[in-house]
């Protein structure tokens, strides 16, 4: 992570986690948000996406709590729209962790420290490879084999692309995917930890176990 740099813009969202080798696209309105575009497109061109922390719509405009772990991504195709406001593609880098907030624009920036997840931590061997996919069938029913199928037999994806493909799209909490962001090298034992939870908490029913949140925290 050396050519990295130390000091980059932090964009907060609500409900939102970013994860390495994941492209989503987003749409730039706001006024500080698009000054933070413009200044990074002809520079290093990276964003770090952070979820917004607690009660933070009574503060959004100032400086809401964030997670202390993220994700930046690399801005791989950006579009200006005639008012100002930007369409792009980012690219998910590597996960981070804020050293310092630098607040000397109108958007935030943070001092950080990478801390991407090694990649031998998120390595599946072909017993794993068997066990995540069986888990993913009996949680999301039998679409979830063709989807397995699409993903690992044509697309090719295995270790941290398919780990981390999977705990963006899964349909579970922001917290849960919060939580498999922050467990960075143990992020596949997580998400099997999350997947196992959540079949737990299907059985029990909606209720779940007294004096049980139905989250993982």
């Amino acid at each position: 992570m050396a050519d990295f740099p130390d000091i980059i813009p932090v964009f907060p969202l609500p409900n939102f986690v970013l994860f390495p080798g994941v492209q989503v696209p987003l749409h730039i309105f706001e006024p500080r948000y698009r000054e933070m575009v413009a200044d990074v497109a002809a520079g290093h061109r990276i964003i770090g996406m952070m979820m917004l922390k607690g009660e933070w719509e009574r503060d959004y405009h100032a400086f809401p709590d964030l997670y202390e772990i993220g994700c930046a991504g690399r801005i791989s195709d950006l579009t200006r729209l005639p008012d100002g406001r930007f369409n792009l593609v980012l690219d998910g880098l590597a996960e981070f962790r804020v050293v310092r907030e630098v607040r000397d624009r109108a958007y935030r920036q943070a001092e950080i420290q990478w801390c991407p997840a090694p990649a031998e931590k998120l390595a599946l061997d072909d017993a794993a490879m068997t066990a995540l996919r069986d888990l993913l069938i009996t949680y999301l029913g039998e679409p979830a084999r063709e989807v397995w199928r699409s993903l690992v037999e044509q697309r090719g994806l295995r270790d941290a692309d398919l780990i981390n493909f999977i705990c963006f799209h899964l349909d579970v909490t922001a917290i849960e995917k919060q939580t498999l962001l922050e467990a960075c090298g143990a992020r596949p034992g997580c998400l099997i930890d999350v997947l196992t939870f959540r079949l737990e908490e299907r059985k029990l029913g909606p209720g779940g176990p007294p004096g049980s949140s139905g989250r993982v925290q």
